[in-house]
């Protein structure tokens, strides 16, 4: 658990979390100080911290949020004000969990590149491949539905409306 921006935060290694937005480029290394609870075999509990542990994160990019409008009107006055806000955050990914008193290291560590799946193979057995396109769709394969029949319309004339003389 670590503390920034005055809220607290979960974190494990390889996590990525939203913080309020922090004064550092995309690619550099952020530490936050204030590390609350450290788990593992022992959990430590921090009072208020705990000391020696610092969390290292490199910073991924910076985002805005969802736009915030407060309107406020008094009615009746030819009052009204409208103001609108957006947040500022920025995307962290957790590298590091150091206890002991431990520095973080300067440059984020390299990560691994995904690798492409295969796309799985169609099957040509009978000349025809196993594919969304071959199979029948449920209208064509499915029975004839049988037109609804009409109400019979009524004979005569319509009757007259409330409030009218015949």
């Amino acid at each position: 658990m670590i503390k920034a921006g005055g809220k607290q935060y979960r974190v494990a290694a390889e996590d990525v979390i939203r913080i309020d937005r922090v004064e550092k480029n995309p690619g550099e290394v952020v530490s936050f100080g204030e590390v609350l609870v450290v788990g593992g075999d022992t959990p430590s509990i921090g009072a208020p911290t705990v000391s020696g542990a610092t969390v290292a994160g490199e910073v991924i990019a910076h985002e805005r949020g969802d736009k915030v409008i407060a309107f406020k009107k008094r009615r009746r006055k030819n009052s009204r004000r409208k103001r609108g806000y957006r947040h500022e955050f920025s995307l962290i990914r957790i590298t590091e969990i150091l206890t002991e008193g431990k520095k973080p290291s300067d440059t984020p560590p390299p990560r691994p590149k995904r690798e492409a799946k295969p796309k799985p193979e169609t099957t040509e057995a009978d000349g025809e491949g196993e594919t969304k396109a071959a199979k029948p769709s449920k209208k064509a394969s499915g029975k004839k539905t049988a037109a609804k029949a009409k109400k019979p319309a009524t004979k005569g004339k319509k009757p007259a409306a409330k409030g009218t003389k015949k």
